[in-house]
């Protein structure tokens, strides 16, 4: 006992360092220290508190550089910096864009009046306008004519595939969304942020060190439902461009995000996979997105314990009595076909893999439940199955009786069911159902079993977590047997003098609490 306690212990020890620690780290990210005498040297002030006039101009050209040519599309002579604004403008395509070929944006804040190649005070970043991905496979119905046509056509492609469907495209990023940094923050050249070091551009005004307006490209909007498919007939593209300004605190926040995909792109994820990334911070917001770590950093230590409590219990039990084996077989069952669900929709990690080390307990949970040996004879294995002893005998006749009741529910509802949703849907719903022989049972046997349970965090979970809307549902389908297994425990409270199967009892003087009822 002492060695599983300070086990646990341990565990959630370091769960709260690992908290802790990740508070501070993001604490460090959006403070930014500011210098307490913007008069000393070492002080750095902004550009923008003397109100200049600005003017926001956006080229395009077929290399970053702008070697071979640009083309302005876009310009707004009074840019005001606390304005927002949203603009969607044509954009002609080149003729080697056209062909597979790439295309960027120039963005300039600079002087009113001037031409950005030619202030000395103008800011620029540069920004990819398109990305290469593979073509989405036509939409197959079994229902419409045309559709079916396609899907003849899909039939007769090679089996090794189209090679000039697996290639991937040139894709065009419909949006760009640009930030001022509005602020007027002082920094301290000791104490400058390494990841806004890149981003500053400084000049000397007299004694005075000046920084000029802090331009952000957000490339974590550039999700993959805005990209359009470029082909050799596209001449002309919209291009919707966004701007608003943004903190300090933010602007670095996202610089890391930024710099987190694009370090996950070159280990080899594809656009999709960063673009579920994405979809957490730009759809999100910032606190919400802090409650987000939170629950789910709680929701896994409780899946651990969960886990954890649930494999100490099984593996010290050794007599089925009192427990429903038909609801271990079913959960089993239920528990894998959801996880395979899971994994074809390519569900998050964060509820994958709890899924699938869930799957992988239950199917012991079933070995144990029904005494199953495995003994192998070379690669051929050989299934024994234990005897059960009179009080299992017992049991397994409530739980029969229990899924006679069921029963009556049951098959009109898989009538129905197969009638109007598909397999798994059906196995969500009954999954509810095969919980409660086990209520049954803990009713005839006037006690109740400890079991597991964080449903409710489960719920925060599932609103926030992205998940199948079937899989989000089925999170609140075991609230109302906790609900009555709550009010069994209260009902039936710990009777320590019934023996256990090793003929054992807490307390032989002590008479059951428990409140009788009538079958």
């Amino acid at each position: 006992m002492f060695q599983t306690t300070s086990f646990t212990t341990l565990i959630v020890g370091v769960f709260v360092v690992y908290v802790l620690h990740t508070c501070w780290v993001m604490y460090g990210i959006v403070y930014t220290k500011p210098c307490e005498n913007p008069k000393l040297e070492n002080c750095i002030n902004p550009y923008l508190a003397g109100k200049p006039r600005l003017q926001l101009s956006i080229y395009t050209a077929l290399r970053p550089n702008a070697d071979g040519g640009h083309t302005l599309i876009h310009e707004e002579e009074d840019f005001d910096v606390e304005t927002k604004f949203e603009r969607i403008v044509n954009v002609s395509l080149p003729k080697k864009t056209c062909k597979n070929g790439t295309l960027y944006a120039m963005v300039f804040l600079h002087q009113a009046g001037m031409s950005p190649w030619q202030d000395p005070r103008q800011v620029h970043l540069v920004s990819q306008l398109t990305t290469y991905m593979i073509p989405k496979p036509p939409e197959v119905s079994l229902i419409s004519g045309e559709e079916a046509t396609q899907a003849e056509q899909l039939k007769r492609k090679p089996k090794g595939g189209d090679p000039a469907v697996d290639r991937p495209v040139s894709h065009w990023r419909s949006r760009l969304t640009l930030n001022v940094v509005s602020e007027d923050f002082i920094f301290d050249r000791d104490f400058l942020p390494s990841d806004v070091h890149r981003y500053l551009r400084v000049f000397q005004n007299g004694k005075k060190r000046v920084y000029l307006p802090l331009l952000f490209v957000d490339e974590l909007s550039n999700r993959v439902k805005d990209l359009m498919e470029i082909n050799s007939t596209s001449t002309e593209l919209p291009l919707t461009i966004s701007y608003d300004t943004i903190s300090l605190g933010k602007l670095r926040f996202w610089i890391h995000m930024q710099d987190a995909v694009y370090s996950l792109q070159q280990f080899g994820f594809t656009e999709k996979d960063a673009d579920e990334i994405k979809g957490i911070f730009v759809e999100t917001n910032l606190y919400f997105l802090a409650l987000t770590f939170f629950v789910a950093a709680f929701h896994l230590l409780f899946d651990f314990l969960a886990f954890k409590h649930d494999i100490s219990f099984w593996k010290q039990k050794k007599s089925m009595v009192g427990m429903s084996s038909k609801a271990v077989l079913w959960r089993c069952f239920s528990t894998i076909v959801i996880f395979m669900y899971l994994f074809d929709e390519q569900t998050s990690l964060l509820v994958l893999i709890p899924a699938g080390v869930g799957s992988m307990i239950e199917v012991w949970k079933v070995k144990k439940a029904f005494k199953i040996q495995v003994i192998w004879k070379g690669v051929k294995p050989t299934f024994i199955f234990g005897k059960s002893d009179e009080s299992e005998r017992r049991t397994v006749e409530y739980d029969t009786l229990a899924m006679k009741y069921l029963s009556y529910l049951l098959y009109p509802m898989s009538l129905i069911l197969s009638l109007m949703v598909s397999f798994l849907t059906g196995v969500y719903a009954f999954g509810f159902l095969f919980m409660l022989p086990q209520l049954f049972v803990n009713y005839k046997f006037i006690f109740v079993h400890p079991q597991a349970f964080n449903t409710f965090i489960d719920d925060i979970f599932a609103f926030i977590i992205t998940m199948p809307t079937s899989h989000r549902l089925a999170c609140f389908r075991d609230d109302v047997v906790f609900l009555v297994y709550l009010y069994q425990r209260w009902l039936y409270p710990v009777d320590k003098t019934r023996m256990n199967e090793y003929g054992l009892s807490y307390n032989e003087e002590e008479k059951p609490k428990g409140k009788s009822h009538k079958d």
